[in-house]
């Protein structure tokens, strides 16, 4: 029975430091159960120009030193971590986490905080040799890290906390003001991670949180006082963004088709446990989920044999139960275009080691093999529970076959042959390649980006914190 209106949570708008009601509502849905859990408010043309106004307001206002900035973002990371009991309540219905998945992306938000309160604190310049210069003698040069000002942020549904947290915080520390556009998938986490924020002691205004669609967002675009855009998404919305831009800095986490690469000499003990986890964890949509997994030929069927039996043995449905390892994906019609991949490839000969019929938005975690390389499931980013073997003779093969596809985000490869990984790391067009791990390996404080249509710019604290800043040049003449 769909819950009464007084049930459903209210996720407002972020204005100035005050909650509003937005000019509209719309639904936001259990992921498993397909029934309303919050009303969202959508912000109008207006709320966004008086958002980034009253962001602008507050920037210029703020006194902060970096010392205050870093010890806001700690406490908020306490308050986090002390509501770690609500966020992941909020994550398993809105997202349709497992209760594993949703723990875990909430510690790793509270490391993301930490680590930015790190960075504000050592933010700095450098010393500039003037006086190696001719006729520079007695002149003194450094720079230092000045923030740009407002900060757009436009956040995914997959990892609802955590990359929300690699925007705001790295903006914060770097003494901007920061503007996020949350999914509308999932909404409700933002606005807690904003409410801490405040209460940390975050001056009102320095965030802003804004609810909507497309028009809202291309509303931001419009706003002339932002000046740096952090954006994660699909390749065709970064490019539209990137196009609108203009001069204003971006930086662009992009679509994927990542690959882990499985060598003969792999230790399979070690590695199958691990590409299970990149393939299926948040129910395959993760940038960075395995899709192709490429296996050397002669441990091609020992491969597929024991992936077969792990996958089949996942725990997968209700992320609201304790047992579940493998949720829903975001929609029902995101489940039911990547049933229909699922069942183009399984037409055109592909055999399915592993995987069930659709449930409403839940994709029994799928495995398959002899894949035609132009199905969809093979040469587009399917973001959903499905794996693909794929057998290759040589190394050489192997990189050409990662390397022939528009995207290049990360890449995972597994052997214990030196010269094998050192030729992986210098001739994939990758922006990661993690050897003896997952294309889906990620540590907070790595640079995190890619390259080709994958995008550019690098999340992590201390890169994206340069990246918000930019360097004032001084100089002094005695």
């Amino acid at each position: 029975m769909k819950p009464s209106e007084r049930e459903l949570t209210e996720v407002r708008l972020l204005i100035g430091g005050q909650w509003h009601d937005g000019v509209e509502q719309a639904e936001v849905l259990d992921k498993y159960r397909l029934v309303p859990c919050a009303r969202l408010h959508l912000a109008s043309r207006e709320q966004v120009h008086e958002a980034v106004a009253a962001a602008q307001a507050a920037y210029e206002q703020s006194g902060l030193t970096p010392y205050e900035r870093g010890a806001i973002l700690d406490r908020a990371a306490g308050l986090i971590e002390g509501r770690s009991e609500m966020l992941v309540e909020v994550m398993r219905s809105e997202a349709g986490f497992t209760l594993t998945d949703a723990q875990g992306e909430l510690k790793r938000c509270v490391q993301t905080f930490r680590l930015s309160a790190e960075e504000a604190r050592r933010l700095t310049g450098e010393m500039i040799p003037l006086e190696g210069a001719p006729q520079q003698g007695g002149r003194l040069g450094f720079t230092i890290p000045v923030p740009l000002g407002v900060v757009c942020a436009i956040t995914p549904f997959n990892a609802p906390v955590n990359t929300v947290a690699h925007k705001i915080a790295p903006a914060l520390a770097a003494g901007n003001a920061v503007v996020v556009k949350p999914s509308s998938s999932t909404p409700y986490t933002a606005n807690l991670l904003a409410q801490a924020l405040l209460d940390a002691g975050l001056p009102p205004g320095l965030i802003a949180v804004l609810h909507g669609g497309a028009a809202v967002a291309q509303a931001l675009i419009d706003e002339p006082a932002i000046r740096f855009f952090a954006f994660t998404g699909s390749t065709e919305v970064g490019r539209d963004i990137q196009r609108r831009a203009g001069l204003r800095r971006t930086q662009m986490e992009l679509g994927s088709i990542a690959f882990t690469v499985l060598c003969a000499d792999a230790n399979l003990d070690a590695a199958i446990p691990k590409i299970v986890g990149a393939g299926y964890r948040k129910a395959g949509q993760v940038c960075t989920s395995i899709q192709n997994l490429l296996v050397e030929r002669s441990r091609l069927e020992e491969v597929q044999a024991r992936l077969a039996a792990a996958v089949r043995a996942l725990p997968y449905g209700d992320p609201h139960d304790a047992k579940t390892q493998v949720g829903p994906v975001i929609s029902e019609a995101a489940a039911q275009r990547i049933d229909g991949w699922i069942q183009r490839a399984a037409g055109r000969g592909a055999r399915v080691l592993a995987g069930g019929p659709r449930q409403g938005a839940m994709i029994p975690p799928t495995l398959l093999a002899d894949v035609p390389r132009d199905c969809d499931v093979s040469c587009q980013e399917v973001f959903g529970p499905v794996m693909s073997i794929e057998p290759f003779d040589s190394i050489d093969e192997a990189i050409a076959r990662v390397n022939s596809t528009p995207y290049g985000l990360a890449t995972g490869f597994f052997t214990n042959r030196l010269d094998f990984a050192m030729k992986a790391v210098r001739r994939l067009h990758v922006g990661g390649v993690h050897i003896n791990e997952t294309s889906s390996s990620r540590v907070d404080l790595m640079p995190y980006g890619g390259t080709k249509d994958s995008g550019f710019g690098r999340e992590g604290p201390r890169y994206a914190v340069h990246e918000m800043s930019e360097m004032r040049m001084v100089s002094l003449t005695a």
